[in-house]
C-alpha cells in the first residue's frame, strides 16, 4: 500500500482519532479535547491521507469507524497508552509528578483528607487533584468502574481484588453529650448500649456496616434511635444529646475541643481501626498517583495526628 504522505503521523492527531472512536461524535471531541471542531476535522483528514482511505463514515448521528478506521484505533489505542507509561516511568525517574490524581473518599474522610491534598498539591505543583466524597458503596462502584484511580476508606471492599495499603490510624468510638445518663453510667456495655436510641449512619455507609457488625458480634439487636445521611446531621443530634452516636474521632475533632461531644466511658473506646488506600490489582496506576500512595505511607499518620487534640495522640493513634 502506498501512503498519501511521508510526513509522520502525529500522536496529537492519533489521540484526536482514538477521541473520535471513542465518543462517535466530532462535536463531543472537540469539547473534550478543547478544540474546535474544524481542527477535528482537519486532523482526521490528515490522517485519511496519510493512509490513502477512509477511517470514519458521517451519519445522522455522528460519525462511525470503517474497517481500517477500526483497525487504525486498536494501534491508536496501543501506542496513546505506551507513551502516558513512558511518561509516567519518565516521571518517576526524574522525581517530577504531572498528570491528574483521581480519589475517592468515603464521607468520613472529608474531615482530613482536603488538607493532605493541599499538601501535596503543594509539594507535586504540577499535579492536578480530582476528589470525590461519596458515601462507601458508591465510591467502591466507581472504583469497580475505574472512574477514580484510588479510594480511602476504613473497610477496603471484599467484593473487589484489591491492593489496600494502611497508612493511619484511624480512631473511631461512641461518643455522647457530656450530660447525656450514659456518661454517668457506672457499668457501661455494649449490651446497654443496645438498649439505647443510638444514632446511625444510612445504610451503604462504613460506619453503618461497621456498628452493625459490632452488635452482631456481640449477639446484640441493634436499637436505631435516628438514621442519617451525613456526619454534620449526626453530630449535631447528638451534641443534643437524643442519643449516642459511633462516630470516627477525626470527624468531631471540634467538638471535643468545644465540649460537645465526649467519649463515653465504655472499655476499649475509642476502637482503633485504620484507613487505606484501595486500588484494582488489574488496573495500571498512574504516576502521580503512585507518587500519592508513597506519600500518604510516608506522611498520612503525621499529619493526621497533627488534626487530632495533644491528648488522643498517643493514646487513639499510636504509630506505624
Amino acid at each position: 500500500m502506498t501512503m498519501g504522505s511521508q510526513r509522520l503521523t502525529s500522536l496529537r492527531q492519533l489521540k484526536t482519532f482514538h477521541t473520535v472512536a471513542r465518543l462517535g461524535s466530532v462535536t463531543l471531541t472537540a469539547d473534550e479535547l478543547h478544540i474546535s471542531q474544524s481542527a477535528v476535522s482537519i486532523q482526521i483528514a490528515e490522517l485519511e491521507r496519510h493512509f490513502n482511505t477512509q477511517l470514519v463514515l458521517r451519519t445522522g448521528r455522528g460519525v462511525r469507524l470503517t474497517d481500517a478506521g477500526d483497525m487504525l484505533d486498536r494501534y491508536a489505542e496501543r501506542m496513546l497508552t505506551l507513551w502516558a507509561e513512558a511518561n509516567d516511568d519518565m516521571a518517576i525517574f526524574l522525581g517530577e509528578y504531572s498528570g491528574t490524581l483521581k480519589v475517592g473518599a468515603v464521607t468520613t474522610a472529608e474531615f482530613w483528607l482536603p488538607r493532605l491534598l493541599v499538601t501535596f498539591a503543594n509539594e507535586n505543583p504540577k499535579a492536578k487533584v480530582v476528589l470525590r466524597v461519596e458515601k462507601r458503596d458508591e465510591i467502591v462502584r466507581m472504583l469497580a468502574t475505574e472512574e477514580i484511580d484510588v479510594a480511602v476508606m476504613g473497610q477496603p471492599p471484599s467484593e473487589l481484588n484489591v491492593i489496600a495499603t494502611a497508612f493511619a490510624k484511624n480512631p473511631v468510638g461512641f461518643v455522647a453529650a457530656p450530660k447525656h445518663p450514659l456518661m454517668s453510667h457506672p457499668n457501661l456495655s455494649m449490651a446497654v448500649l443496645a438498649e439505647s436510641r443510638l444514632l446511625v449512619r444510612e445504610p451503604g455507609s462504613g460506619t453503618r456496616a461497621t456498628v452493625e457488625r459490632m452488635f452482631k458480634e456481640e449477639g446484640l439487636k441493634l436499637r436505631i434511635g435516628s438514621e442519617l445521611s451525613g456526619n454534620e446531621a449526626l453530630k449535631q443530634m447528638c451534641a443534643a444529646g437524643f442519643g449516642p452516636a459511633y462516630l470516627s474521632l477525626h470527624t468531631c475533632v471540634l467538638e471535643f475541643r468545644a465540649g460537645l461531644l465526649a467519649l463515653l466511658p465504655l472499655r476499649n473506646n475509642p476502637f482503633e481501626r485504620e484507613w487505606f488506600l484501595t486500588r484494582l490489582v488489574s488496573k495500571k496506576i498512574p504516576a502521580v498517583t503512585l507518587a500519592f500512595e508513597r506519600f500518604l505511607c510516608s506522611k498520612g499518620q503525621q499529619e493526621l495526628a497533627k488534626q487530632l487534640p495533644k491528648a488522643w495522640r498517643h493514646e487513639a493513634l499510636g504509630r506505624h
